[in-house]
């Protein structure tokens, strides 16, 4: 009798379990990728392998150019440089470590970067360590180890190196030969996201995001402080509700410093003190585009936004493609293009907020966003392979 008893408690049991999942209040909705207008058909002119990709990783990993030359990663330590035109190799560098005949070389962990200036590529390693490349031939300039993990993207200016790393910390690395300069502590928090904003920089100073939801301003030849304005403050009733992150690089555009926070605000900053101008409750992972008094930013759930530069009216908005981890978008010949976490890109209309068109360019997934060189599109997927597109 008792193990009838047990059979119709555990069945119940089962049946309040599933009901869990019958609940739309924990059900996240992911848009289908087919409802694109289609007015053109982008096509691929040429893919290339590089290395392994970064798998499910987290990278700031994407390809950058200069001249007629494509410049790509992978984490394990494998850079290339290819030819625009035709997705050739160049050269090719092997950053990993080697340990001994007998075993596999030990992985770089490359995940920030590339930045191309003057002669030189700039990558960050999770390793801690800041790599400048030979743009001719790929051979290291310079190494240069750092004050923690690069999972930002390095930002050359004033013949200084700027690296936002890990642990908070911005330093300031020679161009020439890696010694460092000055670095400040930023402050980091107990819990926050993987990744790190990039410093962007205006009229002598760095401005970049924080984990404590602060955006600082610090002068670039001296290393100090100017100023630091919290754009988001952390609520909620558990840690994760609390996070509130700026990932984003934020962007300054006549004299306005416009930030992004996750779970949080996007505001505008004036540049000179850092005072509050005005405030949105729109929250973002992914970095903003400016363009002709025009914003153009995908929210945190993925919906893309246009709005004016004063924070008052939304244009437009695309909700077509939620929830579809979509990369931080480009701006190219009247399109916002991005692409998403099952290997699609979408074109989407700056006058209206339509998706144009839609192509499908590696099952691997995209994560990287796409650059703009030599009037082709160039993405490289999760996998490593990289891809020149036209439309």
């Amino acid at each position: 009798m008792n193990w009838i008893i047990f059979i119709i408690i555990l069945f119940c049991t089962l049946l309040n379990g599933c009901s869990l999942f019958r609940n739309k209040e924990n059900i996240v909705s992911i848009s289908l990728s087919s409802r694109a207008e289609k007015q053109f058909q982008p096509r691929i002119v040429w893919s290339c392998s590089v290395g392994n990709g970064f798998g499910e990783f987290y990278s700031n990993l994407h390809p950058a150019w200069k001249n007629d030359r494509i410049f790509v990663a992978d984490r394990y330590g494998v850079v290339k440089a290819l030819d625009v035109d035709s997705g050739k190799e160049i050269w090719s560098t092997n950053l990993s470590t080697h340990t001994s005949f007998f075993s596999r070389n030990y992985p770089e962990q490359l995940s920030g970067g590339i930045t191309v200036a003057d002669s030189k590529i700039y990558i960050g390693s999770e390793l801690a360590k800041i790599y400048a490349l030979n743009v001719k031939d790929g051979s290291i300039a310079w190494e240069k180890k750092v004050a923690g993990e690069v999972l930002s993207t390095p930002v050359v200016t004033d013949n200084l190196v700027l690296i936002h790393t890990s642990n908070g910390i911005l330093q300031a690395l020679n161009e020439i030969d890696g010694t460092i300069k000055w670095d400040i502590n930023l402050d980091v928090s107990s819990l926050t996201l993987r990744g790190k904003s990039s410093p962007t920089t205006a009229f002598g100073a760095a401005i970049v995001g924080g984990d404590n939801g602060r955006i600082s301003a610090v002068m670039i030849n001296q290393g100090q402080l100017i100023w630091q304005k919290y754009i988001s403050q952390p609520s909620g009733s558990t840690e994760i509700a609390r996070i509130n992150d700026v990932k984003t690089t934020p962007v300054v555009v006549n004299g306005v410093v416009y930030a992004l926070a996750y779970n949080g605000n996007f505001v505008a900053l004036d540049l000179r003190s850092g005072q509050l101008m005005w405030s949105r409750e729109i929250g973002s992972i992914t970095n903003l585009l400016i363009d002709n008094d025009r914003i153009y930013l995908i929210d945190q759930n993925d919906r893309v936004v246009a709005m004016d530069t004063k924070g008052k009216i939304i244009f437009w908005h695309q909700s077509k493609l939620l929830h579809r981890k979509l990369t931080s978008p480009v701006l190219y010949n009247g399109y916002i293009i991005t692409g998403d976490m099952e290997g699609y890109l979408h074109w989407i209309s700056i006058d209206d907020g339509q998706l144009i068109a839609q192509k499908k360019i590696d099952c691997a997934g995209l994560l990287a966003t796409p650059i703009i060189a030599d009037n082709k599109l160039i993405v490289q997927a999760k996998n490593g392979k990289t891809y020149a597109i036209i439309f």
